[in-house]
């Protein structure tokens, strides 16, 4: 570590005379609002450290709800109102359309940056031509699985949903009856929220049942496939899912499975260092794998995520706030955060550094979930996506709990969709 501090702070050199022209003005106190999952406040002081102490700058990260949702509404809140008090805005990979307009453009501030980064992250980010942000992490979500468990009981992996649900409910119940009454067999993220929408695209996408609303703006998502993937899912509250799984976001899957009490678990990347930290009951039990395939489909579905920083056009800081942003998108912010959280670059050259595969070996694996990744469709539906993914969530939250078959909410869903599209996004 000693070898990339050294690397860093000539990379801060370059940054300062870069973005504010060599010129070490008054320092700045800026203020960087993200969302507070897992150890991500911990991380953050980590990498800001020594930008803070090259730049003279100092930054103040202001923790928003771990709900993905909840956070995107108080964003909306604080552009709307002009507020100057927030300088840097974390962002989801989803935001870029909805936000544009309130964020500076980093074309010309990024163009030695943005070739490093996968075109298709840097294009996500990209609207009308304007770049609103700068790839910090990508994010795709794995299954976690418990290899001892699974040896003990003589299982397999399992590679499809039919055979998760199955090898989770013989690992529960094998479990169970020598005692371990706690143990589930999957946990996942079943809130009414964003992350549903995440985990039920998978569902959807990997039966063949399409992504909700194609590239083209058509309208998929009543078809026979999505609704087998979702017949399926409402199988698993209450067997092999806890109930209470319907109010589980990424941090309560993790609260189980970190504890021992769960044999499969969806979620992204940063559970993976924290599951192997060493307060963690199942430090060195578990491995992760592709999501399964569904439906007799052969393709495995992961919802593309990750966050991005853009710099509010209403900050009083915007130089400041551009030396921070090109830093953390930057090769050194990048590898740091990978060594230390697990999350995944979006700068390609990193999957083959020999530290990050020394000392995070799962980091280059990962690179296969990520080649199966699927994206949201918040580009055909712009400014509408948010009521777009609720709607969703809500129809596949009803399913889940019973409230109405999958075939009908679907059904539902599509006439809702249609008519939102007929009022424009």
């Amino acid at each position: 570590m000693k070898s990339l501090k050294l690397i860093s702070i000539r990379s801060f050199l370059a940054t300062l005379i870069l973005s504010i022209g060599g010129s070490m003005a008054s320092a700045a106190e800026l203020r960087y609002v993200s969302g507070a999952v897992g150890n991500a406040i911990e991380v953050f002081q980590t990498l800001v450290k020594p930008w803070e102490e090259a730049t003279g700058h100092s930054v103040t990260l202001v923790p928003m709800p771990a709900s993905t949702t909840d956070q995107f509404g108080q964003y909306r809140l604080w552009l709307a109102a002009g507020n100057a008090d927030i300088d840097l805005y974390q962002t989801d990979v989803i935001w870029a359309p909805q936000l544009a307009d309130q964020f500076i453009d980093l074309t010309e501030h990024a163009q030695d940056l943005s070739p490093l980064h996968f075109p298709s992250i840097i294009e996500s980010q990209t609207v009308d031509g304007k770049l609103v942000a700068l790839p910090i992490f990508t994010d795709a979500p794995a299954l976690y699985y418990r290899k001892d468990l699974l040896e003990k009981h003589g299982q397999p992996v399992p590679s499809t949903w039919e055979q998760l649900t199955e090898v989770a409910q013989i690992v529960q119940d094998a479990e169970r009856s020598e005692g371990n009454d706690d143990i589930w067999g999957f946990v996942w993220q079943g809130n009414a929220y964003e992350g549903l929408t995440c985990d039920a695209l998978e569902w959807v996408k990997s039966f063949g049942g399409g992504q909700i609303v194609e590239p083209d703006g058509t309208i998929s998502i009543n078809n026979p496939q999505a609704i087998a993937a979702l017949e399926l899912a409402s199988t698993w509250p209450g067997t092999i899912s806890p109930p209470g799984v319907l109010a589980y976001q990424e941090e309560e899957a993790r609260g189980v499975w970190q504890t021992g009490n769960a044999v499969f678990m969806r979620n992204w990347p940063y559970a993976y260092s924290l599951g192997n930290g060493d307060d963690s009951a199942v430090k060195g039990l578990f491995d992760v794998t592709t999501l399964p395939t569904g439906g007799g489909h052969d393709t495995s579905a992961a919802t593309l995520g990750g966050w991005n920083v853009a710099v509010s056009k209403y900050s009083e800081n915007q130089e400041a706030a551009i030396s921070l942003a090109r830093y953390l998108a930057g090769p050194e912010a990048q590898k740091t955060r990978t060594l230390v959280a697990s999350n995944l670059p979006t700068i390609i050259s990193l999957y083959e550094d020999e530290d990050i595969a020394r000392e995070q070996p799962i980091i280059p694996r990962w690179k296969d979930v990520f080649l199966q990744a699927v994206p949201r469709p918040s580009a055909p539906t712009k400014i509408k996506y948010n009521e777009v993914s609720a709607k969703f969530w809500s129809a596949v939250h009803n399913t889940l709990s019973g409230d109405g078959s999958a075939a009908e909410n679907l059904e539902l869903l599509e006439f809702e969709l249609e008519e939102l599209k007929g009022s424009g996004w």
